[in-house]
């Protein structure tokens, strides 16, 4: 008998904050519904079980809002790319160069890929050192994320912005 009247019995707080004590939940239904709110459980393993009065609906939104206001503010990194052959002339390199920078300021990562056609797959040391070109060049905006690698026909490293 006694073990069912704490069963039935909760604690409640009002939509102030303010506790309202020890009451069944007949009468904290009673007293939400007079209201015009919900009952809504926030701790259901501590003895007694803690009820609050609050519009439910109006919670879920501002939980949310503020969510969205979360997911706003969170920083995105894209990953750019930036292809190369071995035989880039020297200009349009310098013209990648600023690209693979302006990317490193806007916090995106950089994939730098460097591709072998028909018989240029026998100078992968060329391709490699043009690669170490590069990481000398960004040394002061950027990190390596991935060293220089051959893929099949293309050579990728992959470029991160510097914290």
């Amino acid at each position: 008998m006694n073990r069912e009247i704490k069963a039935a019995s909760v604690r409640v707080i009002d939509s102030e904050g303010k506790q309202l004590g020890i009451l069944t939940l007949q009468e904290a239904l009673r007293d939400a519904g007079e209201a015009g709110l919900d009952l809504v459980e926030v701790a259901p393993n501590s003895s007694p079980p803690v009820c609050r009065v609050m519009d439910y609906g109006k919670f879920r939104y501002q939980q949310s809002k503020k969510l969205q206001v979360a997911k706003k503010h969170q920083a995105t990194i894209q990953l750019k790319e930036i292809r190369l052959r071995p035989k880039t002339e020297e200009h349009d390199l310098q013209v990648k160069l600023r690209h693979i920078k302006r990317f490193l300021e806007e916090n995106n990562k950089v994939k730098v890929t460097m591709m072998f056609r028909g018989r240029e797959i026998a100078y992968t040391d060329m391709g490699r050192k043009i690669m170490e070109g590069i990481l000398s060049e960004l040394e002061e905006k950027g990190v390596i994320d991935q060293h220089p690698k051959l893929e099949g026909r293309s050579m990728v490293m992959i470029v991160a912005p510097k914290k």
